[in-house]
């Protein structure tokens, strides 16, 4: 019987590592696509290498403390945070309000669904270029239409102000379509059912999106605003084409940066170094994020 027994348990472990070569080609791509750049860009980052004589040198913390000390780049910390904040709302509440309003059958909603999603297929090269002439500062759709009115020309991409929000309102024009359509796709698994027993006990709209529909949908609220924060940190093609972090570094967020240290100025330890502190910001964000979401779901 101990032999029978043997003999099953191994049987039972042979199928165990049989299985394991199923996520084999999954673990193979995963470790030589993602782990092993991340590990080189940390080694990376304590050296200071230089391109042209292909040699390095370890310098420990030394391109961290230079991070520190740059106003640049702080300054373009602050503007990605910004950009973070004034973006990443705009997206959840925008994205369900939009979702709530074309939630109906009919070719009208088809309609208009797929022109708020048509935008998010577009390159930002593209809706780069469009913007551009709508905000040409004297000949753009923009200046046409306040010199039709009578008001002063405004050029918002060359106003330290209102660069970085106009960078943002593109970007929300941009990709509303993906948070409406996961919005969307969320709804249409509420029960239909639920919000009949509402009508009938004479619930109002704002008290079946209160009590009904937001709690039934709180998972994808969580998961819009994640992937917008994470997706919003990683801003980079419309700043660099629409402003080019201008005027005066008002616009110019971490991703910029570390492109124009890495193959602009060719320091790459340095630009290596604003990655690490990118990943480190962008780790506490999510974990800062699913912290305050699981409270608000244990209450």
């Amino acid at each position: 019987m101990k032999a029978v027994a043997d003999h099953g348990h191994g049987r039972v472990h042979g199928a165990r590592w049989s299985n394991a070569l199923f996520i084999a080609p999954f673990l193979a791509v995963y470790l030589a696509l993602l782990v092993a750049p991340l590990v080189r860009g940390m080694w990376t980052s304590l050296q200071d290498l230089d391109m042209l004589s292909q040699t390095s040198e370890f310098v420990g913390l030394k391109n961290f403390a230079d991070l520190w000390g740059d106003e640049i780049f702080m300054g373009s910390v602050r503007n990605t945070f910004c950009f973070v904040l004034m973006s990443t709302p705009v997206f959840v509440v925008l994205g369900l309000a939009l979702a709530l309003a074309l939630n109906r059958p009919g070719r009208t909603g088809a309609v208009l669904r797929a022109i708020f999603f048509g935008s998010s297929v577009l390159s930002v090269t593209i809706v780069t270029l469009v913007w551009k002439l709508v905000l040409m500062p004297h000949h753009g759709l923009l200046a046409n239409l306040a010199n039709a009115a009578g008001l002063p020309g405004f050029s918002p991409l060359t106003s330290e102000a209102w660069a970085l929000p106009t960078i943002a309102a593109v970007t929300v024009w941009w990709i509303i379509g993906l948070p409406m359509m996961l919005f969307l796709a969320a709804l249409q698994q509420v029960p239909g059912e639920v919000y009949e027993a509402a009508a009938l006990d004479n619930s109002s709209r704002w008290r079946t999106l209160v009590h009904i529909t937001l709690p039934a949908i709180r998972r994808t609220v969580v998961l819009v605003a994640v992937i917008e924060v994470i997706l919003q940190f990683q801003v980079f093609g419309q700043a660099q084409l629409l402003t080019q972090g201008g005027p005066n570094n008002s616009s110019r967020p971490v991703v910029q940066f570390i492109y124009e240290s890495g193959f602009t100025h060719w320091t790459l330890g340095n630009a290596a170094a604003a990655s690490q502190v990118l990943l480190g910001i962008m780790l506490v964000a999510m974990a800062l994020q699913m912290w305050v979401s699981g409270r608000k779901e244990a209450f």
